[in-house]
């Protein structure tokens, strides 16, 4: 739960950019709020929603990271070519983690990933527009699926 409330603590932080001290002290005090109401309502006691802090979750982050650069690059450099060579498509990915919270973190971590959209989940298949071949290539070899799938392993 302190990790709940320092994580909300810095988001506001960081989205805001406004510093000044009534500013930062109704920040503050939603940020307590929310903590207030999340613990209330037992929201992270929930097997469903707990999320685990792990050395395999931070290292996921890092590495979703270097994905989302990489596809950011890969996207820019796409869409400043004079001919614009993409391949659009939509495919199938099947989350080989069968729990719905790490169904939902690769759907959300394929959106996040510049060139890939989520369109679409049910039972444990999300489909999956990618702006070209590659990136479908990208996601059917499975990296992104296993590694989500090695985050929740006992």
């Amino acid at each position: 739960m302190i990790i709940l409330l320092l994580s909300l603590g810095a988001a506001w932080l960081l989205w805001s950019g406004l510093y000044k001290p009534l500013l930062l002290f109704l920040g503050g005090l939603s940020c307590l709020l929310t903590f207030l109401l999340a613990r209330r309502i037992d929201y992270f006691d929930d097997e469903l929603y707990g999320l685990h802090f792990s050395l395999r979750l931070l290292r996921y982050w890092f590495w979703l990271g270097g994905q989302i650069f990489r596809s950011s690059i890969d996207v820019s450099r796409i869409v400043l070519h004079p001919k614009l060579p993409i391949s659009p498509r939509v495919i199938d990915v099947k989350a080989e983690a069968g729990h719905p919270f790490d169904v939902v973190t690769l759907g959300n971590s394929i959106t996040l990933t510049p060139g890939t959209l989520s369109i679409d989940v049910h039972e444990g298949v999300i489909k999956v527009h990618a702006l070209t071949e590659a990136g479908a290539r990208d996601l059917a070899s499975g990296d992104m699926n296993r590694r989500v799938a090695e985050i929740r392993k006992d």
